[in-house]
């Protein structure tokens, strides 16, 4: 059985300009894919190997 799709997602103008002109050439689910990853390293998220931590999530810090 193969997987499912990955969902769709909607993006704002904003962002599909910023991905159109600065990220040209690139797919752009690849860049927000990786966009993701540094936020969620960023915020606390993720263990220094990648995975996602367990747990009740503290929330983003600011």
């Amino acid at each position: 059985m193969t997987p499912p799709p990955p969902p769709r997602l909607r993006v704002t103008a904003w962002t599909f300009t910023v991905l159109r002109r600065c990220y040209t050439g690139e797919k752009p689910w690849d860049v927000l894919q990786r966009a993701m990853r540094m936020l969620a390293q960023a915020d606390g998220h993720l263990t220094p190997d990648g995975r996602i931590k367990h747990g009740r999530p503290a929330g983003r810090r600011t």
